[in-house]
């Protein structure tokens, strides 16, 4: 049965392989021109959105791979079960954290009103 936190879990780990995905896809650590100190910044990114990619891809595939019949057993690195508050809190906790930075983004910029502009 498919309880709240499982679907939670789930939806915030899709999220943060999105947005994951795209970071990694626009950072160019080997870039000829950077300085060291910018070289190491994208690496530290590049380290980072790789951990979460896999965080949220375990997330995301584990149900899935329930459904195909994987036993638990049967994958070294991946646990099969049911998710705990504290991951799914982690991940939540990072999901709206992304969610929120697009929201900001996409917020325009209220323009003033000249004098004489309708309200």
């Amino acid at each position: 049965m498919i309880t709240t936190l499982q679907i939670l879990h789930w939806i915030a780990g899709l999220v943060i392989l999105a947005e994951a995905l795209n970071k990694l896809e626009r950072t160019h650590p080997l870039s000829p021109g950077l300085t060291h100190r910018q070289r190491l910044v994208d690496l530290l990114k590049v380290v980072a959105w790789t951990l979460l990619a896999l965080g949220g891809g375990a997330a995301v595939a584990a149900p899935l791979l329930l459904v195909l019949g994987v036993q638990s057993g049967q994958l070294l690195l991946l646990r099969l079960e049911n998710p705990m508050l504290a991951e799914t809190a982690v991940l939540l906790g990072f999901g709206v954290l992304i969610v929120r930075t697009r929201v900001k983004e996409d917020v325009p910029i209220a323009r003033k009103r000249r004098t004489g502009d309708p309200a």
